[in-house]
Formats: structure tokens, C-alpha cells, sequence
């Protein structure tokens, strides 16, 4: 798993803008900053970094969204910051089903996206008559509606041969 990352950015006041508000629908806020550099992150753990590079190459890189509404609110707030947009709020077939992603260019060029990987909630909800049924098909419920195995006789001996304690001819 990920740490944190480092992304050289050619114009630090321009991105640290920028990310602050592309990156606020995913709870993404500054939090540090330093005179060539600062971090910013979500749930008091700065995982994203931004450092002064006047040479910067553009990147690619992803943010996991919560929803599908966060991948649309994000694409609309980096918009609004001054990115530019490099593939609307939509799914991704080519990826997966469920692969729901929005795509922006920063100002120092790198390629921007955030992703939900999940079919909306509503769909991955089961429906309440599906769940009774599936309760009533519980693992108690199937033991008891399978038959009671029983154990076979064993066929008596034939004259003048003997068995095994374990039923096999000796």
C-alpha cells in the first residue's frame, strides 16, 4: 500500500489552488507548507505531496472516490480551479463495468482522475424479498430440509466367510 506520494508541479501556488479545490469533494484539504513544497491529505494523514520542479514532466495519477457523486464533484471543482478537462464523469468499459472515472489535466499538465470502482448502491443492494428468501435459504434451514443419511445394513456374511471389524472380506 501507498504512503504518500511526491508530484513535481512547474507553478507551486498555482497547484497547491488547484488541489485544494479539485481534491476538496474527496476531503482533501492543505496541510502543510513549506517554501518549495506542500502536503495535502484526507482524515488528518497528508498522503499527497506537491514540489516546486520548473521542469516537471506531466503524470498520470488516480484518487479512489466514495461514489460516484464524488468522481462528478470533482471533475466540476477542478473545472472550476482552472484544469482542463481531458474526459468527463462517465464509465470506462474498456476498464471494467462498474469502472466510473473523470479525467482532467492540472496546471502544470499532468492527467488527473478519479475513479469509483462499485455499481451505484442501489444496485448492489439485494431487494428486501431477495434477502427473505436467501434468510429462509439460511444454512439451518437447508440442513434440515436435506434427508437424514442412514447408515446401510451390511449384507450378512455368506457361509464360511468372515468379515473385517472394517466390513471387507479377510
Amino acid at each position: 500500500m501507498i504512503d504518500h506520494i511526491t508530484l513535481r508541479v512547474r507553478d507551486l501556488a498555482a497547484a497547491k489552488a488547484f488541489y485544494s479545490a479539485a481534491l476538496a469533494p474527496l476531503g482533501y484539504v492543505l496541510g502543510h507548507e513549506y517554501p518549495d513544497g506542500a502536503g495535502l491529505g484526507a482524515g488528518g494523514k497528508l498522503d499527497f505531496w506537491l514540489a516546486h520542479d520548473p521542469e516537471a514532466r506531466p503524470q498520470h495519477l488516480a484518487f479512489a472516490a466514495p461514489d460516484r457523486a464524488a468522481v462528478d464533484a470533482f471533475h466540476a471543482a477542478a473545472l472550476a480551479a482552472g484544469g482542463t478537462d481531458n474526459g468527463p464523469p462517465g464509465l470506462r468499459l474498456q476498464y471494467h463495468p462498474n469502472y466510473y472515472a473523470a479525467f482532467v489535466f492540472d496546471p502544470s499538465g499532468h492527467n488527473m482522475e478519479v475513479v469509483h470502482h462499485l455499481a451505484p448502491a442501489a444496485a448492489r443492494a439485494k431487494p428486501a424479498a431477495a434477502r427473505r428468501t436467501a434468510a429462509k435459504k439460511g444454512p439451518a434451514r437447508k440442513a434440515a430440509a436435506r434427508p437424514v443419511a442412514t447408515k446401510a445394513k451390511r449384507p450378512a456374511a455368506k457361509p464360511g466367510k468372515k468379515r473385517s471389524a472394517r466390513g471387507g472380506k479377510r
